[in-house]
């Protein structure tokens, strides 16, 4: 995955990540993704799916993209929970930063850019979408708003978070960072990525905030509700763990002089390890 430009530099390269099950119909917008990816992003990049134990066609829609697109990658796990494939994918990822989005691509694509910039440059640790923002620009019901507005304060009231937005399925690591951080992340299903940040936010870690536009999908295989429920039990175990002390970690510092990443000048090489044949993962 990390090329070398003309005078020799390497650049530095970033992995996203979409986790999906039983999705095989919102797959097509995965497309959407690439194009944009492969037209505008200045940096090398692998895309991944990362199914984890879909039960429908979803893991044959993400063979047929990885054979068909280069910079793909496809991976199977046979358990469920976003976490789990992410933390899977993330934890083998050859690239400097690594990230994940929502397969429907409710956040505009032109936002990725700005979420990993400064992860590459050496600016910060960690970037998130924010829809609080007063800059975001976001559609969504009533409901949905409630629910996340609630977690988001239980968060900050019961963890002291001062991230403003932990459910928003857009966010990056620096991967030094994530592979410390990894051993000491319990949650498999979706208070994985909120459980990173607490983490990184008591070990002194800087988070970067991307103000987003956004609009929620109404046919999303997310259930709010459980969901929720998921976040408390997450913030009650987090609780327990900052009680005993046992929350910070030691990590890679960032440099004191700011890297320029090298952007691309030429079209992207194909990112998979020389001898590779193979753009395909099935993992137990």
């Amino acid at each position: 995955m990390n090329e070398t430009n003309a005078g020799g530099v390497r650049q530095r390269s970033v992995e996203i990540v979409v986790p999906v099950y039983d999705e095989a119909h919102v797959l097509a917008e995965f497309g959407r993704l690439h194009a944009h990816l492969a037209e505008s992003f200045p940096f090398p990049f692998r895309s991944t799916v990362a199914d984890n134990a879909s039960t429908d066609r979803t893991w044959y829609a993400a063979t047929d993209l990885a054979l068909r697109l280069p910079h793909v990658h496809a991976v199977r796990l046979e358990q469920k929970g976003p976490g789990r494939a992410l933390k899977h994918v993330w934890n083998r990822s050859a690239a400097d930063v690594v990230a994940y989005r929502d397969v429907d691509l409710s956040t505009g694509l032109e936002a990725f850019l700005p979420l990993v910039a400064p992860l590459l440059s050496g600016h910060s640790d960690l970037a998130i979408g924010s829809r609080p923002h007063r800059q975001a620009a976001v559609v969504r019901s009533a409901k949905r708003e409630s629910v996340s507005r609630s977690c988001n304060l239980l968060l900050r009231a019961g963890l002291g978070a001062r991230f403003s937005d932990a459910q928003c399925g857009f966010k990056a690591v620096r991967t030094d960072v994530f592979r410390v951080l990894a051993p000491h992340i319990e949650d498999t299903a979706r208070f994985f990525d909120t459980e990173v940040l607490v983490l990184a936010q008591r070990t002194g870690l800087r988070v970067h905030e991307v103000p987003v536009d956004r609009t929620d999908d109404p046919d999303s295989r997310v259930d709010i509700v459980r969901t929720a429920l998921e976040d408390l039990k997450g913030i009650g175990r987090m609780l327990r763990s900052t009680l005993a002390g046992r929350t910070r970690v030691a990590v890679p510092r960032r440099s004191s002089t700011p890297q320029v990443p090298t952007a691309r000048t030429t079209a992207p090489a194909p990112v998979l390890p020389a001898g590779a044949t193979t753009h395909l993962e099935y993992a137990s």
